[in-house]
């Protein structure tokens, strides 16, 4: 999926645990064959051509595509697996299998984990017993720097904006590159969703939309331009990060 993924477990690495493991690998490799759009073989590539038909591509094609109509929904068009007119659920994908990966491991006993795909985060149980996860939210005005520090359990945490890879979002309107607030975080119980809705909201523009405030379980932090921010009720937010803490962001939260 053209990123990097990384894995951080606190349990015992029991055989269990271990087969989840290269399971979820085994999965992301998967998923990235199938969906990729940058592989001209993949059933997602020859789908948007036309060679295929969603019946016989794998059943994830349509569980994701369902997904993406009622990410639309939820946003008010403002999320699309269509940017610029071509079939691209990439908004989503790389969430939706995250979630997956983490499923596996939860599944197997690896309660305490944390899934990172490109910096967007699934956290499953806590860093440590009595511990919440806390995740760096970096500063997109500031490289190297935080913004703030996320803290929780069971959290998904999704963030989309310019700063890593330039103007990638698109406006599902008019196609054209998004010019939105400097990075929109939204956390929530699944990546797929936090992940889909980051991006509607960054492509909405400077302005707050308006469903963002009424998604169910999920909150958002947004960081304009000017360097100002504004959350909506309830985000996680643990505080801006202290001067010592504010060199760089830990992959998957840090140790007591």
């Amino acid at each position: 999926m053209g990123t990097v993924f990384s894995f951080d477990l606190r349990v015992p690495a029991t055989r269990a645990v271990r087969h989840a493991l290269a399971e979820a690998v085994a999965s992301l490799h998967h998923v990235d064959a199938v969906f990729s759009t940058y592989r001209p073989d993949s059933a997602i590539s020859r789908l948007a051509r036309g060679e295929t038909a969603l019946g016989a591509c794998p059943p994830e094609v349509a569980e994701v595509l369902a997904l993406c109509a009622d990410a639309a929904r939820a946003t008010d068009g403002w999320f699309t697996s269509r940017p610029g007119g071509v079939l691209d659920p990439s908004g989503l994908v790389k969430g939706w299998a995250v979630d997956r990966a983490a499923d596996l491991l939860v599944a197997a006993g690896a309660a305490n984990a944390c899934v990172n795909g490109g910096g967007d985060i699934r956290l499953c149980g806590e860093a440590a017993p009595g511990v919440p996860w806390r995740t760096g939210i970096a500063d997109p005005l500031r490289p190297g720097r935080l913004r703030a520090v996320v803290t929780g359990r069971d959290l998904a945490v999704a963030t989309s904006g310019t700063a890593e890879r330039g103007a990638h979002i698109l406006d599902p309107h008019t196609g054209r590159p998004a010019t939105g607030p400097a990075s929109v975080t939204v956390a929530g119980p699944r990546l797929a969703q936090a992940d889909a809705y980051a991006t509607a909201a960054f492509a909405t523009g400077e302005r707050t939309p308006a469903w963002l405030a009424r998604l169910p379980g999920y909150t958002a932090l947004t960081v304009t331009r000017s360097g100002e921010a504004w959350a909506t009720p309830g985000f996680p937010l643990l505080g801006p990060p202290d001067d010592a803490a504010s060199a760089a962001a830990p992959a998957c939260g840090d140790r007591p």
